[in-house]
């Protein structure tokens, strides 16, 4: 077994990573500097785990502490999620996203160099593929320019993560490029809390069915898909969190830089998410058409074949479930964390 520093893990994807990593029996150290997130989502996924983690509040971008971590615990790999993520925000703040995701994912590099940890897993995007490819998209299709600064980020990091994984060999590092992730856990302890107007669709959903807002916006009815709306790969964050571990133990024993899609193959329109919503959860969920959203694609879905050979991993998930556990957790915690 490991122990794995999971920066970020307070949050969405992260905590419920922690849960999955606690439950397999690693050891976990979390770095976050609560901005998004709260210490609750820890407390509580000590709870459900039965097992204690350790909690460091802090900065990617402060080698100090960085540096204290990897001092204090013998760490054998890291889990890079911490950053910020809010799709319009990064297009009215660009440098804060910068110095966020680029300058901070540099700082936690340098202190694993210095701390000789070279085993990562880092939280990517399916934005890297840009606009211009045709879905299911695949490991091999060139990345594109993203059509927003959040997902600038994460390209830039991925290709400095390349460039240093070929000048140096005892990295190894796994790129996992999520699509779109929704549900919680099924206790409904843990799950997502956007701060503000939610940038997603399903925590909108469920922020409309506990009555926190007033009607959905669907952005765009004229998209060349089956029902005019967007069409997305929802991913059960359970099964996200899982693909975490199997990127984890791949990574443990060999060299390089790898890429893989996570996301279940599955193409699902804005429409039909909020359909099967209703049907799954007996609630109604009134919506409007709005414009469309500058920069978003009409379909975008994994070919996730690359995953589930060479990682062993396989979404277990379907929609029914992800949007029964979406529910769940938003109306045992109609405020998130703050209840």
């Amino acid at each position: 077994m490991a122990k794995v520093l999971v920066t970020g893990g307070a949050g969405y994807i992260g905590s419920h990573t922690c849960l999955e990593l606690l439950n397999a029996g690693h050891e976990v150290v979390v770095l976050d500097n609560l901005s998004n997130s709260s210490e609750e989502s820890l407390h509580r996924v000590q709870a459900l785990a039965s097992k204690t983690l350790d909690f460091v509040q802090g900065d990617i971008r402060d080698q100090k502490i960085l540096d204290q971590i990897f001092q204090t615990h013998q760490i054998d790999a890291v889990i890079h999620f911490a950053g910020l993520k809010a799709v319009g925000e990064s297009q009215q703040i660009p440098l804060e996203y910068f110095d966020n995701n680029i300058a901070g994912s540099i700082s936690l590099f340098q202190a694993m160099q210095r701390a000789r940890v070279f085993k990562l897993v880092f939280s990517s995007s399916a934005t890297v593929y840009g606009e211009s490819n045709i879905s299911p998209l695949n490991e091999d299709m060139p990345t594109g320019m993203p059509t927003n600064n959040y997902g600038y980020t994460k390209l830039i990091v991925e290709q400095l993560l390349q460039k240093l994984s070929a000048a140096d060999e005892r990295w190894s590092i796994a790129l996992l490029r999520y699509f779109n992730p929704v549900g919680a856990h099924k206790s409904g302890q843990i799950g997502e809390d956007p701060q503000g107007i939610p940038n997603n669709l399903m925590p909108y959903v469920t922020q409309v069915a506990v009555g926190r807002r007033e009607k959905l916006a669907v952005f765009g009815h004229d998209y060349d898909t089956p029902d005019g709306t967007g069409v997305r790969d929802y991913i059960h964050v359970v099964d996200l969190a899982n693909a975490h571990l199997c990127a984890l133990n791949n990574r443990l024993d060999t060299q390089g830089c790898r890429v893989w899609n996570i996301g279940t193959g599955n193409g699902i329109s804005v429409l039909q998410v909020k359909n099967t919503f209703e049907q799954v959860n007996g609630v109604t969920i009134p919506f409007e058409f709005v414009a469309r959203r500058e920069g978003d694609v009409a379909t975008c879905f994994a070919d996730n074949t690359r995953a589930l050979k060479e990682l062993g991993w396989t979404p277990k998930y379907g929609l029914e479930d992800m949007l029964a556990d979406s529910w769940n957790w938003q109306k045992q915690n109609p405020n998130g964390y703050r209840d």
